[in-house]
């Protein structure tokens, strides 16, 4: 007979020597370049993630330390789990953050600097699927920066637990799928393997086969029950196993199912006195495996396979007892007290200890976490004080506020204001009303948007001026600084402003100062208003207020579309970006995703585009990004002349019709006339632009007048203007069509440079329209000024280079495949950048990478390929 004892780990390590060779070269080039790598290990629950991991580190060399984390299976999770494991080993900084509950940004640095100091390293974070927002939020850092530090990180978890709104699936497709960041996914073994393992064990192999689906785990455990016939469950495979314990082996393993990943020694005592003498039967079983502090299932489904057999009441007595142990210990963890004292049916220990784990979830920017463990304590603490309940449910509004849930965040906040009410707190329910305000304005619900705050502040003013009528203020005016209603953002603004001078209120004061500098901005573009936002980042972030400063730097990139001025974004895109995933800012990450997808398509980089608008369509949060994205996705589908383009287009529509707002009305009138001139509806084009061509004249809102006259023109309506309008629309208006189209290039708007040429005459400039739309792929502009061109008597027209077809198989850059198609028509590097407005030495950079990706040595074997 077969050793048992070595089934399981031979049974994960059949057929996955590509999988330990795709690790060690990932670690081998870490340690001969220099430069770090993250790998994701995917895969089914059972298919062998952790087996395959320490495999992986039981075979590299002595002088490679390994550091291992996992993710808690606790209902909500602890903050930073898996890299609290790694400080206890690391001790130092890293732990002293940990204790102290630092920031994920600033975990993450004193990480980076612990790694750059014991490189070279692996570190191994299971588990990922359950991991908390700070969790990810580290790793979204790591990941961006990886290859500044000399370190393999791996990281597991099991896509088949990912829905399609899950935090991890959200931040993987946040990062690209290639460079410094790999992925393997782990199939479940053949039945060629199956029949392998089964041989010794007298098992019918295709009967094992078709009943597992080949799950190693599910395999091992049925070989390792010792029957010939096949359980039908894992559950039933992992209690036959057990079933083989003594007694005394079976009420251990009962006792650590209770406990999510590692059960400590200590605890195991009190939850089974005596019963540490079964540590060795259980582990020489394979039922249980030895830790440094403790010991674990084999897998987490077994240990659920075993808690989900216990009787009710035993299990609320372990819980009982576990928590009781924890909480008399000298450091304990709300979150796991909240969890052991929810299963114990504890109402007064959830409710103390669910507090407290949403404070400290809070804290680290966990706030998806924060708002769960306020749920829970709201729903066990139904006898609680009114007044405790309305606080509770006001900061679980505003947890879930800041990670988008605003359904919950909606509900909550109601909840909060009829407590408030009833125990006529008018101060607080004043409060309560301005954030209810808040949330109407970001879910486009404007009208009850407007009324709240009005509410708000009729109420607040009644009483003595405090911080609680200074945001209230500082709110209406945000009401419309978004509707670009300068006068009244600036009015109600300057009244926050006093308020907050007077009480040294800091927060109203940024707040307010935001909301000028906003309307400011939007009236003239001064650069010296990058200064004024820098400056209030400055202070917002000295004094903690997260929330404003990522506004702050969200307002430095989100307008920067409407004007065309990429130079200013580019600069603070990126530093935008990395304080919201820092902060766990998961709004503003959206806006700001949002933003770059706009910003790569007027730049003709259609690809980037759609990536970035697919990642915030994927997870809905505030409909704003949301619209954009929308935007983005139909608009390059329309002018690729790719099937389904309106879809997204019309739901932009629904999303931005019930606000009167540019920022959501004006990139869906554009998207929608474009794509109906692209269909020659142009009679259609009028009525698609009338409304928001109005709004933006009570506005004076001038690049968007500019911009809807033009699309007015191009449809034949008669040309409408008021007030002056930027050049690049005015020259195309006077008829200018090459002036217009330099001006477009100066920006780096190749596409509106061709939509500019497309509406003269000239035979030149129609060819230099219709080859411009050719490099980018443009099919339906293209095909339209090629009939026009034939319609004038010209012929021999040139069908263009197939640059995206040599882009999908050489994976070039939208920018690349420009480029290339420049270098087969024998344009020297100076030349294409005197063409695209680039320098030369960008030019430069761009060709040695095209060389490279097409495994050439020369621009003339480049030209070759495309021709």
């Amino acid at each position: 007979m077969a050793d048992r004892s070595t089934l399981a780990h031979e049974a994960n390590l059949l057929e996955r020597s590509r999988e330990l060779a795709a690790l060690r070269s990932g670690f081998e080039s870490v340690t001969s370049e220099g430069r770090g790598r993250l790998v994701f290990v995917s895969g089914e629950a059972g298919v062998g993630q952790t087996v395959l991991i320490r495999r992986f580190a039981a075979a590299l060399p002595a002088s490679a330390e390994v550091l291992l984390g996992a993710c808690d299976a606790l209902a909500t999770p602890r903050p930073l789990a898996p890299f609290l494991d790694v400080a206890e080993v690391t001790g130092g900084e890293l732990k002293t953050l940990a204790t102290e509950g630092a920031k994920p940004y600033e975990f993450a640095a004193a990480l980076m600097r612990d790694l750059r100091e014991r490189a070279p390293l692996v570190v191994v974070v299971e588990d990922l699927h359950w991991a908390d927002a700070a969790t990810l939020d580290v790793l979204r850092i790591l990941a961006r920066r990886i290859e500044s530090v000399r370190v393999l990180v791996v990281g597991t978890f099991r896509d088949d637990e990912l829905d399609r709104k899950h935090p991890l699936r959200t931040m993987l497709g946040d990062l690209p799928a290639a460079g410094a960041i790999s992925r393997i996914r782990l199939a479940p073994l053949s039945e060629h393997s199956v029949a392998h393992l089964a041989e010794p064990f007298g098992v019918d192999a295709a009967q094992l086969y078709r009943q597992t689906s080949g799950n190693p785990f599910f395999v091992t455990e049925v070989l390792a029950g010792g029957t010939q016939a096949v359980p039908a469950t894992v559950q039933d495979a992992v209690l036959a196993r057990i079933a083989r314990l003594s007694s005394a082996g079976r009420s251990l393993v009962e006792a650590a199912s209770i406990i999510p990943a590692t059960a400590e020694f200590w605890l195991l005592e009190r939850l089974c006195p005596g019963g540490m003498g079964s540590v060795e039967e259980c582990l020489a079983a394979g039922v249980l495996t030895a830790h440094a502090e403790g010991v674990a299932f084999r897998h987490e489904l077994a240990r659920l396979a075993v808690d989900a057999s216990l009787p009710a009441n035993q299990k609320v007595t372990l819980h009982a007892t576990a928590m009781s142990a924890l909480a008399a210990a000298p450091e304990h963890d709300p979150a796991r007290l909240a969890h052991h004292a929810e299963a114990a049916g504890d109402a007064r220990a959830v409710l103390v200890y669910s507090a407290e784990a949403a404070a400290r979830a809070s804290s680290l920017g966990a706030h998806r976490e924060a708002a769960a463990h306020l749920l829970r304590a709201i729903r066990k603490g139904k006898h609680m004080p009114d007044e405790m309940l309305a606080s509770m449910q006001q900061r679980r509004a505003h947890a879930c506020y800041l990670c988008g849930q605003f359904d919950e965040a909606l509900e909550a906040q109601h909840a909060a204001l009829d407590l408030y009410r009833k125990l006529d707190d008018r101060r607080r329910m004043g409060e309560s009303m301005w954030s209810l305000s808040r949330l109407f304005r970001y879910v486009g619900r404007g009208p009850e948007a407007l009324e709240s705050a009005q509410e708000a502040i009729r109420i607040l003013e009644q009483l003595p001026a405090g911080p609680e009528l200074a945001l209230a203020y500082c709110n209406l005016s945000h009401l419309y600084v978004n509707s670009e209603d300068a006068d009244e953002a600036k009015l109600w603004a300057h009244r926050a402003l006093a308020i907050a001078e007077k009480l040294g209120h800091v927060e109203a004061r940024v707040y307010a100062d935001i909301n000028l500098a906003v309307v400011e901005y939007l009236a003239n573009q001064s650069p010296a208003l990058v200064g004024e936002f820098e400056r209030i980042f400055r202070l917002a972030k000295e004094h903690g207020l997260d929330e404003h400063a990522g506004r702050a730097l969200l307002h430095l990139t989100w307008w920067s579309p409407r004007f065309k001025s990429y130079d200013v974004a580019d600069r603070y895109y990126d530093s935008g970006l990395d304080f919201s995933i820092e902060r766990g800012l998961d709004l503003w990450r959206h806006y700001m995703l949002a933003y770059r997808a706009r910003c790569e398509m007027d730049r003709g980089r259609w690809d980037e585009a759609t990536r970035l608008a697919e990642l915030v369509i994927r997870d809905p949060l505030s409909p704003v990004p949301r619209i954009v994205a929308l935007v983005v996705l139909g608009l390059v589908r329309a002018r690729r002349g790719d099937p389904e383009c309106w879809p997204p287009l019309d739901e932009a529509a629904a999303l931005a019709e019930p606000m009167i707002e540019l920022q959501r009305r004006e990139p869906v009138a554009m998207a929608r006339a474009e794509a109906l001139w692209l269909e020659g509806r142009e009679a259609a084009i009028e009525a698609a632009t009338s409304a928001t061509y109005e709004i933006a004249v009570r506005r004076n809102s001038s690049w968007v007048i500019g911009e809807m006259a033009c699309w007015r023109a191009r449809s034949g309506a008669q040309k409408l203007l008021t007030g002056q309008v930027p050049q690049p629309y005015a020259l195309e208006l006077q008829g200018k069509a090459r002036q217009a189209a330099e001006q477009w290039l100066r920006l780096g708007c190749t596409y509106e440079a061709a939509m500019s040429l497309a509406s003269s005459v000239d035979e030149d400039d129609l060819r230099e329209s219709l080859r411009q739309f050719q490099l980018l792929g443009a099919r339906p502009a293209a095909a339209i000024i090629s009939r026009r061109l034939r319609r004038q008597g010209v012929r021999s027209l040139p069908r263009g280079p197939r640059a995206t077809t040599l882009r999908n198989r050489s994976n070039l850059t939208e920018r690349e495949s420009q480029i290339l198609a420049m270098v087969a028509e024998g344009l020297t590097n100076g030349e294409i950048a005197e063409r695209l407005f680039l320098s030369t030495k960008t030019v430069d950079h761009h060709v040695s990478a095209i060389l490279a990706k097409l495994g050439v040595k020369t621009r003339g074997q480049a030209a070759a390929q495309v021709r």
